[in-house]
């Protein structure tokens, strides 16, 4: 069984704390960032299996960190999730959960939910 890195970026403590702490749970390695300058960063260090990405961030926002992450040769193929309240719960119903080359998943979201999205996306830990 292999054990995913994934990159959790949210520049809310509360928020990346959970999240962080329910990928875990799941069995998978968490790191994390507040920032998309430090999650470009780590990305190209570690090389995760996924990121999972707020949107609404100070700085640099999640939309801006993905472009960047999508034109480095070293990160443009890690998997890109938003978890993001901009992106309601009805449009993800509507619309489905990819949208180009990235997935969404509204906020709140449901952490079973969640966790079906990283399954499909990367598989299982």
């Amino acid at each position: 069984m292999t054990n995913y890195k994934i990159l959790a970026v949210d520049d809310e403590p509360s928020t990346l704390t959970l999240l962080e702490k329910r990928l875990q749970a799941a069995g998978y390695e968490v790191l994390t960032a507040t920032n998309g300058k430090d999650a470009i960063d780590i990305a190209r260090r570690e090389k995760p299996a996924l990121i999972v990405l707020d949107i609404l961030m100070p700085g640099m926002d999640g939309s801006e960190t993905a472009s960047i992450l999508h034109e480095d040769a070293k990160t443009k193929d890690i998997p890109i999730l938003f978890l993001t309240c901009l992106y309601t719960k009805r449009e993800e119903q509507v619309e489905g959960h990819e949208i180009g080359h990235n997935f969404f998943l509204a906020k709140p979201y449901d952490p079973k939910e969640l966790l079906d999205e990283i399954h499909r996306l990367i598989g299982p830990r």
